[in-house]
């Protein structure tokens, strides 16, 4: 689960924490300038930010973040943020040199690091990481009370508007976790199987007892050899898995192989998803929001793989599902 990220001499994502006792100059008027590099990160700032804070997000739907190359745009955006929110753990790994830059004149916070640095005990395996910690929302709970911590501390005048609302954040997201491990439990032992287009779904594997395959590993920069691809055939016909989920973000060629190899031996596996993995769902939707997002994958794995899940999910407001109105709630 955490093999693959390796973490790089003095250009990785422990250059770029929160300077101590930085804070806002209150001779600034407006809602704080706010950056955050992918959308998981910048939903949490906007929910807990609230009024007091203008959100830009640089990588919108789809994008894959292990890949993505900051623009002109993006650097001028940077520049002219007051602070700077990242996942860190290597995610943006292309991103690095600039976002180190960017901390040597305001505050950069890579949340995903501050949240293993809580629980250091999950930490490390050897000197591998795995970055996808949103995929445990109970993690992404810690998340939502350090952005609250982080936000606070940079505008202490906001301060009791952000713990507030990062507290209830923080209290939804753990509704949402319970939600997680109700439904992901109902699919049969046998079938607890989740192969995916790459090793995004460690956490969400561990937080919800279900056994994880990628494609590719951590990084979608790392190409899958045919030894790998041949390895997770196997799994699918020895296993008898019915069902293996593209990524939206990631292209779908790899799991197309597995199709394709699985079927040369007699044993036909159809494709789900996709998923969300590395980005939110498409703006606009309730998908495009982190919430969203999980209630999507957490449902769409437990009905593929044979468990039970309302079809509207956790809140009945998944887009194309049958009766939302209907649907059980799980709480």
């Amino acid at each position: 689960m955490f093999g693959g990220c390796h973490r790089s001499g003095a250009d990785d994502e422990s250059t770029v924490r929160l300077p101590i006792g930085q804070v806002r100059d209150q001779a600034l008027n407006g809602p704080i300038k706010v950056v955050a590099t992918v959308g998981m990160v910048g939903d949490l700032v906007r929910e807990i930010g609230g009024s007091r804070v203008a959100v830009r997000t640089l990588m919108g739907s789809g994008v894959d973040p292990h890949l993505y190359k900051a623009t002109r745009n993006d650097v001028l955006a940077l520049l002219q943020a007051e602070i700077v929110f990242q996942n860190g753990l290597l995610l943006e790994g292309k991103m690095v040199h600039v976002l180190s830059r960017t901390a040597h004149s305001r505050p950069v916070v890579p949340i995903g690091a501050e949240i293993l640095s809580e629980i250091d005990e999950r930490l490390h395996d050897g000197d591998h990481l795995d970055p996808h910690i949103w995929m445990d929302v109970s993690l992404w709970a810690r998340g939502a009370r350090r952005v609250g911590q982080r936000l606070a501390e940079y505008d202490p005048a906001g301060a009791e508007y952000y713990l507030a609302r990062a507290e209830q954040l923080a209290r939804q997201l753990d509704e949402l976790h319970a939600y997680g491990r109700q439904v992901l439990a109902t699919i049969p032992e046998t079938s607890r199987v989740l192969v995916t287009s790459h090793d995004a779904f460690g956490w969400f594997g561990q937080a919800y007892g279900i056994e994880v395959f990628g494609v590719q590993g951590l990084s979608t920069e790392s190409e899958a050899g045919l030894r790998h691809v041949n390895l997770l055939v196997d799994i699918l016909c020895e296993r008898h898995v019915s069902a293996v989920f593209l990524e939206s973000s990631v292209p779908a060629r790899g799991i197309a192989a597995l199709v394709d190899g699985a079927r040369a031996r007699g044993w036909a596996v159809r494709i789900a998803g996709p998923l969300y993995s590395d980005a939110l769902g498409p703006a606009g939707t309730y998908e495009g929001t982190y919430i969203g997002m999980l209630d999507h994958n957490i449902t769409l794995v437990a009905r593929e793989l044979g468990g039970t899940a309302p079809p509207g999910g956790w809140q009945g407001r998944l887009s194309g599902a049958r009766e939302q109105a209907s649907a059980p709630k799980f709480h």
